[in-house]
């Protein structure tokens, strides 16, 4: 591949409004008459009802199934198998990213289409051709590449601003390191995550999400306290869920997604969301870029803006081990991750140092 070749790739078709459950089939039926879908276990029943209703009315097949909890090779073979048995053409995700996760790797093993229904905002999984695969103890496991995008992502703002709020912030967090990951893969002349090099357009779009995200944030995440949808929650769904799924596989990740995935391995750090340990990627890329003060304040004050956690105890760290953060650097650096994407070489002791450094500097701002 030359290393002039640049990309832009996205959903074949992106939508955002309400009640798009309801008209679920409406959706599919461009791409097969026999929906597998794949739900979170709490909207299984409502997704029957609702969306069961508008796949009868249209004639169209339809078969729901429960995800079980993380997106492991062994649940995507279980899904691609009872796809098969089920002779169904289109596969549909309805839940969280690792739901999503699931739907589009199963149809890429099922070589079928599939459409993505997101319940909570809280990563950009609905839109990039990549999903992301765990081990069964939760740790990360490895990024499975998808030769497209979904073909469909409905994004039913009355559900996504229903959710609680922590999921909704967590999604600002994933799309708050965007640009920074971006500007980083850039400057390298790095990959994005189809392999190809950052586009202008991939830029353009990862510093539309950073904009939106600090005019809107703020204002959704009070709308999304009262279970509300307003002009503001639609702009950030647009900039956490579009803006950044599109901006970062253009763009490319850095150092930020790669600490995240280093950060897996840590015990005491399960129950934090993905984006909230994005967050505290994104404070340690700056660190070791070096960053301007004003711009780390920018990003600091921000986060306390909304509510994201800002050290490592609030993203619920019981004690630091050495070892343990050793490890978590390490993994950081691995082959094959994306701090390979940051502008100069960075090594596992670089990654525990500005760790250590990131961590001292969200102490610092936390009760300003």
């Amino acid at each position: 591949m030359k290393k002039s070749v640049k990309s832009i790739t996205s959903p074949k078709r992106f939508i955002v409004g309400q009640h798009l459950l309801e008209d679920l089939s409406t959706y599919t039926s461009t791409y097969g008459n026999h929906a597998y879908i794949i739900c979170d276990e709490f909207i299984l029943d409502r997704a029957k009802k609702e969306a069961g209703k508008s796949f009868d009315e249209a004639g169209n097949q339809s078969e729901f199934v429960k995800f079980n909890y993380e997106n492991t090779q062994e649940e995507i073979d279980k899904h691609t198998e009872g796809a098969k048995k089920a002779g169904a053409n289109v596969i549909v995700g309805i839940g969280g990213g690792k739901t999503l996760d699931t739907a589009k790797a199963t149809a890429y093993f099922s070589k079928l289409p599939v459409v993505i229904f997101p319940t909570i905002a809280s990563t950009d999984a609905p839109c990039t051709a990549l999903s992301v695969i765990y081990k069964g103890d939760g740790s990360f496991d490895r990024y499975l590449f998808l030769p497209s995008n979904p073909d469909v992502v409905l994004a039913d703002s009355a559900i996504l601003a229903a959710a609680p709020t922590r999921f909704f912030v967590a999604g600002i967090g994933d799309a708050l390191a965007t640009y920074f990951e971006a500007r980083a893969c850039y400057r390298k002349n790095g990959d994005n995550l189809v392999n190809l090099k950052p586009s202008l357009a991939g830029m353009g779009l990862a510093n539309m999400c950073y904009e939106t995200i600090l005019e809107y944030g703020l204002q959704a995440k009070l709308a999304v306290d009262h279970g509300i949808t307003t002009p503001a929650v639609e702009n950030t769904i647009e900039a956490t869920i579009y803006l950044s799924g599109v901006g970062a596989e253009a763009g490319g990740l850095a150092a930020a997604h790669a600490i995240h995935n280093g950060m897996t391995a840590v015990p005491s750090l399960h129950h934090a969301q993905h984006g909230e340990k994005v967050v505290f990627g994104l404070l340690t890329q700056l660190v070791l870029e070096s960053a301007p003060e004003e711009e780390i304040e920018e990003v600091i004050y921000f986060i306390k803006e909304v509510g994201l956690p800002l050290t490592l105890k609030d993203l619920g760290l019981d004690e630091f081990r050495q070892e343990e953060w050793r490890s978590v650097a390490e993994a950081a650096c691995a082959e094959g991750d994306t701090m390979g994407n940051m502008p100069h070489p960075v090594t596992p002791d670089d990654v525990y140092q500005a760790i250590i450094a990131a961590n001292a500097l969200a102490e610092y701002y936390h009760d300003e």
